[in-house]
Parts: structure tokens; C-alpha cells; sequence
């Protein structure tokens, strides 16, 4: 046991520090989850005699207990559902990537170049967070922020300019993407659990995400000038007629996005995996994009490479891999025992209070990655009653924190950290410029959903 939390430890650390040295944390990730698994198997029989004792004597049906089947039963009834759970996690990122990258391929956003068609700074900032903010609720927030990101360093000339623009755009994904159940992974996993329902966390977490992103974005803004130096670049080729029509494009991104808006009610009603409600929408949307491309079919290279949606790229790869090899990683701790003695410790440290262990979840996902400190966090406790019930305040204020949190440095989040390679950003200037103002909103978030717990 105590090797597995030593790697674990390390993992972390390096998860951590991986901006300094440039590991990747999605291979330390995916590490620390199989080598996790290994060691645990290696010890098997201690850990299944503790934990699973019942259900090990009636899988074993009356026969000799042998290291054999000790090994087959860690891999049925305790290794596969740790597995369904991450899978179902990459599942649903696999599609909602692969539903962004064909929208995006069919122009589908250029309307958003329209819209932002402007010098005025204050304009340009809150049409770029705004539409980030929509977008990352409904789609992968890395994705979203990414994309407004490119957008965004194709317009504006200044690199001053576009770092505190790119920071407000890093805030407003992390702050749409955790008040919905799909547009982070985190409020995937609280979902599928049965830890929370779609329509109570989005009602409780809109008006603390909206001020955490409100108000730093007016603070930001309150820094650039009046006329921002812009740069306009003609649309995208897209091969010669191969560019679909404004109704074609309206219609596709209707069925992408809208589909997606679609899936709490599809787990609802089938009770099924979330997962499978987002392919089912990429499948339709699939459909539609060969249906409109069908006259790609002979055309050129470069225009026939649109039809394909193309999500099976390295960085998106990266993430999956990553959000893998934290859940094994997690659920290996959780299968020892660990997960409980760290509530305890944390809990008692913490004097029991909700409220202070999110605050300072928060601080922590500023350091450590986002999703990485919010797992941990929502794997201490099972699902009980009262504060860690179904629609417990826990996983709110844990969802909540952690992604916010995550804004506090550019290195809490995947988005932040590109945004630091697209623009060349220094930690240092980050922590000065703009902590302060994440801070603000993040405790002002923090006090609207106390608030809601007392007077709703």
C-alpha cells in the first residue's frame, strides 16, 4: 500500500511541476494509473480479503482460494469498473471533439469572426469571453478555450493585448465549463455516479459562474485601451465549392450543439451512460456533414480532408490519455483504503467544514491539475446523505472551487497551460496581473453559492 501512495504522491508532484520540467502529465498520468494497478494485484490478496471479503467467498463459489483467483476477481468485480468509469469519461470527450472539429471544418463558428469584426476592446473582450462561456458549458472547455484562443491571436497584433484577452478567455471556459454536467469532466463523473442531477447543479452553479467570470473580465478589460490594434485576415479556403451555405452551416450547428443540449434528458429517460447520448449526436451530425459534403467526394485533396473529422489528434489524444490515467490512478487509492484515511486526516485538519476544504481544494488546483485535485477530492467520500448526498453541497462547491481554481495561475488548467505556449507567459506576470483578479471573483462566487444555500 504504501508504494502505491508514494507513486501516487510523486505522480502528483510531477503532474505539478510539469510546466518547470516539461514531462508530460498525460504519460505521467497513464503511468501512475497501470503501474498502480500492477502493484496492486502484486498484493492482491491482502486488499481483496479487506475490502471485498463477502463478495470474494461468493465469487469463489466454494473453491480453493489460489492467487489465480484472487487475480480473476480483482479484474471482474473490482479492475473493470474503475475501467467502464474512465472509459465512459473518454467516451464522451472522443465525441464532443469529434462533434467540435467537423463544426469547425464546415465553418460552422466563422460567425463568431463576424461577430467580433470591431477595435473597440471593450466589445472585442466580452463577444470572445461570452461566446467561450456558451460554448465550453456545452463542449469540452480545452476545446473551446483552444479554439477562441487561435481566434483571437489572428485578430490582435499587440501580444500584451492578447495575453490579457487570452487570460479573460482562459477564465470564461473554466468558469462555463463547470456549471453544466457536460461541459467539464468532472461534472461527467458526478453525473454518471448518480452524485448529482443536470438540472440541480446548472441552477445552482449559473449565477456563481457567471460572477467569476464576470467580474474579473471587467477588471481585465478595465487594462486594455479604447482601439485595440487588429488584424483581419480573410476567411479560411476551403477548396473550390466546397464552402456550405449560411442555412447549412446554421443547420449543423444546430444539431451539434443543440444535440448536445439534449443528452441530460436522453440519460434521463434511458438512463443510460452519457456517453452513449453523445455519439448518438455525432452519428446524426455525421450523417448531415456527408449528406451536405457530398460533392467532396471527387473534389480535391484539400478540400475533400474536410468530410473527415480529424479529433484523433495528438492534443486531444493527450487529454483523453490523461483524464485515463487519473481515474485508474484514483480508483487503485480507492480500492486500498487510502481515499478513506485522507478524508479523515483533511476532514479533522479542516475542523469538518465543507466550505474551508473547497477553498483550499481551490487553491490547491491553481498547482496540481484541475481535474486531478477534483477527483481526488469527490472520490474521498461515497455517496451518502446530508452535505454528501445526491445534490449533496460537497460536489457543488468542489466543482465549483476546483475550476475556478484552476484559473488562479495559467498551470492549474490544460487551457492555461496553452495559452502560456501560445503567447510566450511568464508565471510571474500572470500571478500579478491577473490572480488578483480571479481571487475576486472566485470568492465572490464562492459567497453567492453560500448564500443560495441559506436563503433556496
Amino acid at each position: 500500500m504504501l508504494i502505491i501512495v508514494l507513486l501516487l504522491i510523486f505522480g502528483y508532484l510531477l503532474i505539478a511541476t510539469g510546466h518547470f520540467t516539461g514531462v508530460n502529465k498525460a504519460a505521467i498520468a497513464v503511468f501512475i494509473g497501470t503501474v498502480g494497478w500492477v502493484v496492486y494485484v502484486c498484493w492482491g490478496a491482502d486488499f481483496v480479503t479487506k475490502l471485498h471479503a463477502d463478495d470474494y467467498l461468493e465469487f469463489l463459489n466454494g473453491e480453493e482460494a489460489t492467487s489465480q483467483t484472487v487475480k480473476y476477481f480483482i479484474y471482474k468485480d473490482v479492475f473493470l469498473r474503475y475501467v467502464g468509469q474512465a472509459a465512459s469519461v473518454v467516451m464522451f470527450l472522443l465525441a464532443t471533439m469529434t462533434i467540435v472539429e467537423i463544426l469547425t471544418n464546415n465553418g460552422c463558428f466563422d460567425f463568431v469572426t463576424e461577430w467580433v469584426r470591431t477595435s473597440s476592446a471593450r466589445r472585442m473582450i466580452w463577444t470572445l469571453t461570452a461566446v467561450t462561456f456558451i460554448l465550453s458549458a456545452n463542449l469540452d472547455n480545452l476545446t473551446s478555450a483552444t479554439m477562441m484562443l487561435v481566434l483571437m491571436h489572428q485578430i490582435v497584433r499587440s501580444r500584451r493585448q492578447r495575453m490579457l484577452i487570452g487570460s479573460a478567455i482562459v477564465l470564461a471556459a473554466n468558469s462555463g465549463g463547470c456549471f453544466t454536467v457536460i461541459g467539464d469532466p468532472l461534472g461527467l463523473v458526478l453525473w454518471d455516479r448518480g452524485a448529482i442531477t443536470a438540472t440541480h447543479f446548472s441552477a445552482w452553479l449559473a449565477l456563481p459562474s457567471l460572477v467569476a467570470w464576470i467580474v474579473p473580465t471587467w477588471l481585465i478589460c478595465r487594462q486594455l485601451p479604447d482601439r485595440i490594434d487588429t488584424e483581419w485576415v480573410a476567411p479560411p479556403y476551403r477548396g473550390d465549392d466546397t464552402r456550405l451555405n449560411r442555412w447549412q452551416r446554421l443547420l449543423m450547428l444546430f444539431v451539434g450543439i443543440g444535440g448536445l443540449w439534449f443528452i441530460p434528458t436522453f440519460h434521463n429517460i434511458t438512463k443510460l451512460s452519457p456517453f452513449l447520448g453523445a455519439l448518438c449526436v455525432l452519428s446524426v451530425l455525421w450523417v448531415v456533414n456527408e449528406a451536405f459534403n457530398r460533392k467532396l467526394m471527387q473534389a480535391d485533396q484539400m478540400a475533400a480532408r474536410k468530410r473527415i473529422p480529424r479529433a484523433l489528434q495528438y492534443g486531444a489524444i493527450q487529454q483523453m490519455l490523461f483524464a485515463m490515467g487519473i481515474m485508474l490512478a484514483v480508483g487503485v487509492m480507492t480500492e486500498t483504503g487510502v481515499m478513506g484515511d485522507v478524508a479523515t486526516w483533511v476532514f479533522h485538519t479542516l475542523g469538518g467544514n465543507v466550505w474551508l476544504v473547497g477553498f483550499c481544494s481551490g487553491l490547491l488546483s491553481s498547482v496540481v491539475d484541475t481535474f486531478t485535485v477534483a477527483l481526488t477530492n469527490v472520490s474521498f467520500f461515497p455517496i451518502g446523505e446530508g452535505s454528501f448526498g445526491p445534490n449533496g453541497i460537497y460536489w457543488l462547491v468542489i466543482a465549483f472551487s476546483t475550476a475556478i481554481g484552476g484559473s488562479l495561475l495559467s498551470v492549474g488548467s490544460t487551457s492555461g497551460i496553452a495559452l502560456m505556449q501560445m503567447e510566450h507567459i511568464r508565471l510571474g506576470w500572470f500571478f500579478r496581473t491577473i490572480t488578483p483578479k480571479v481571487i475576486l471573483g472566485f470568492l465572490l462566487g464562492l459567497a453567492i453559492l453560500y448564500l443560495e444555500t441559506i436563503f433556496i
